[in-house]
């Protein structure tokens, strides 16, 4: 658990897509095996420190000829931004996914002194 102290929380979200691999037969669609996309996340404003980071599946469309393997998190987080990272193997055919997130954390008080 965290304890976030400061009364300055701040709390960021979005909805992205991630990746339309149908439209132009990407390896996410195409491919077999290990396959990874990554994004990167910035911020609105800068956190005060590193912040809590949720990532999820807003939307996936995926064929229904495989078995359905999905991994995806977030990664490099910081106080400006972070990585969406989404992971799929085996004979898995994605088409596209746009993924929800959320953060949370600590922002610099108004009332703070640069010393």
């Amino acid at each position: 658990m965290r304890r976030i102290e400061n009364n300055a929380v701040g709390i960021d979200q979005g909805d992205l897509v991630l990746f339309s691999d149908f439209e132009d037969d990407g390896a996410m669609w195409t491919g077999e095996g290990p396959r990874l996309t990554r994004k990167r996340v910035n911020f609105g404003e800068l956190y005060a420190d590193t912040p809590l980071v949720h990532v999820s599946l807003s939307m996936w469309d995926i064929s229904n000829s495989a078995n359905s393997r999905v991994d995806i998190t977030s990664e490099n987080v910081a106080r400006d931004g972070f990585d969406v990272v989404f992971r799929t193997w085996g004979d898995t055919q994605v088409a596209r996914v746009r993924v929800a997130w959320m953060a949370i954390g600590t922002l610099r008080s108004e009332d703070a002194w640069d010393i």
